[in-house]
């Protein structure tokens, strides 16, 4: 294995949490959480939701760390070199299995930053409108405003660039100087900032009936279709099968507890998602309007209810509308870093050039293809089947590659390599209370990866495309 030292590595069990948490936590926890769970029952789906995490995202984010740490190298090589030292000559330790799960991951990696990084520019042009006061009217006017907005050939394609350019800044100055450094600024800034909004949120009149929305559960809307969104939302949180947790578990030292980490992670990551329901559910009800709105919720929903809920208090209102938004940047930002970071170690090892080097490629690719993909949206018609290229990328990374992904990475791990391996690496850094303890969870951690998960992954993806 290499020294991950030689590769630049994390320095401090604080900087590994809040970086590979930054990593999950983007807006799938502000934006689909909510709108999910408002959909789904409330506390209902979050309880189902927990219960995916424990028993599928815990035991995939503890399998991408221990292929990334043992590999010690970037996402496209990780997995042959893990197959390589377990010298295991199995159908999913093959030569061309473990290559294909790599490179499969590379390719996820960029399309997802393209695409991403529209999204994450839109966050931005609404920190300029709120501060500028050009988000207060009807629901009308916000849907028209977002509607020439996103299809517009300038702005959304200016802050697609900035926020590639933030992320730039961070991922050239390397692991310590800047992803690490960056995320131990970010993730509290964006904590005391969400903590911040849920009070305000949750002082408004009428507040208590989003509050118990959220805390009641309503198990009379459960059925198939829930039980599998809150397997896919589970998936799509925590970043799993796209390649960043591998390489950020490719820079974690012998000292860290790869199961304390991902369950420390998966427990930041689900609070973060609950407090966001409490930001968005008290304003929601406290003027009426339906929790479950969709992907709308964000960019044409929310302001009107900002708007709205503090009428009476127009300052107050400006400054949530403005916090919000930069909340949603932050959150935005930690996981385009991830991206970023998972295909410039790919340059730098693969195409050996410097990091500077590397991480310039990766931007300036991103930015080109980013901008298609905010082009297609209206602006031009660039457009496979009727379906714009963004769309075509949510929906081939979301629906295809990511689960597709994960599920090879579990059978890769779990029939691939050696148990002897794979429990080596696990007790790595491991110091449980007696061993009987510590073997019970490692069983437990094979069974699921092994049955478990590859089954609900399956189900997941079957399932999108109607066959169950």
């Amino acid at each position: 294995m290499e020294n991950a030292r030689e590769r630049g590595s994390f320095g401090s069990k604080l900087g590994v949490i809040l970086a590979t948490a930054g990593s999950a936590v983007g807006l799938g926890n502000v934006w689909r959480f909510p709108y999910m769970a408002g959909e789904n029952g409330g506390a209902a789906f979050i309880l189902i939701y927990l219960i995916c995490v424990l028993l599928l995202g815990i035991p995939c984010m503890v399998s991408e760390f221990i292929i990334g740490r043992r590999g010690g190298t970037n996402a496209s090589r990780v997995f042959a070199k893990v197959a390589q030292q377990s010298g295991r000559k199995s159908l999913f330790g093959a030569h061309l299995f473990p290559k294909f799960i790599g490179y499969m991951g590379i390719l996820t990696g960029l399309l997802i930053i393209s695409y991403y990084a529209v999204v994450s520019g839109w966050c931005l042009q609404y920190i300029y409108a709120s501060a500028a006061g050009e988000l207060s009217g009807d629901v009308n006017y916000v849907t028209k405003y977002f509607e020439d907005f996103s299809a517009s050939a300038t702005m959304p394609v200016v802050w697609t660039v900035a926020i590639l350019v933030m992320s730039h800044l961070i991922i050239c100055r390397g692991v310590r100087g800047g992803i690490e450094k960056a995320a131990k600024l970010m993730m509290p800034l964006l904590f005391i900032l969400l903590l911040m909004l849920v009070g305000a949120s949750c002082l408004l009149p009428g507040a208590s009936k989003g509050i118990a929305f959220l805390l009641h559960p309503d198990f009379s809307s459960i059925d198939g279709n829930v039980f599998l969104g809150a397997l896919g939302q589970a998936f799509y949180s925590l970043s799993i099968g796209m390649g960043a947790l591998c390489t950020y578990a490719s820079y974690f030292n012998s000292k860290t507890n790869l199961v304390t980490s991902a369950v420390q992670i998966s427990l930041v990551d689900s609070f973060v998602a609950i407090l966001a329901g409490l930001m968005i559910f008290p304003a929601a009800f406290s003027v009426g309007v339906n929790p479950g709105s969709g992907p709308s919720l964000v960019f044409i929903t929310l302001p009107n209810v900002f708007s709205q809920a503090f009428a009476s208090m127009p300052a107050v209102g400006w400054a949530v509308a403005l916090l919000f938004y930069v909340l949603l940047s932050l959150a935005a930002l930690t996981s385009l870093m991830s991206l970023h970071e998972v295909l410039t170690a790919f340059c730098v090892e693969e195409l050996h050039v410097s990091r500077n080097r590397g991480t310039l490629m990766v931007t300036i690719a991103a930015c080109v293809i980013g901008a298609f993909c905010s082009l297609s949206l209206g602006a031009a018609d660039i457009s496979i089947a009727g379906r714009s290229l963004f769309d075509i990328f949510d929906f081939v990374t979301g629906q295809i590659l990511l689960p597709v992904g994960g599920f090879l990475t579990c059978l890769f791990l779990g029939w691939g390599v050696s148990k002897r391996l794979v429990r080596e690496e696990f007790f790595t850094g491991y110091t449980p209370l007696r061993a009987a303890t510590g073997q019970l969870v490692f069983n437990i951690f094979l069974f699921l990866i092994r049955v478990v998960c590859p089954i609900a992954i399956a189900a997941i993806f079957l399932h999108q495309f109607g066959v169950i």
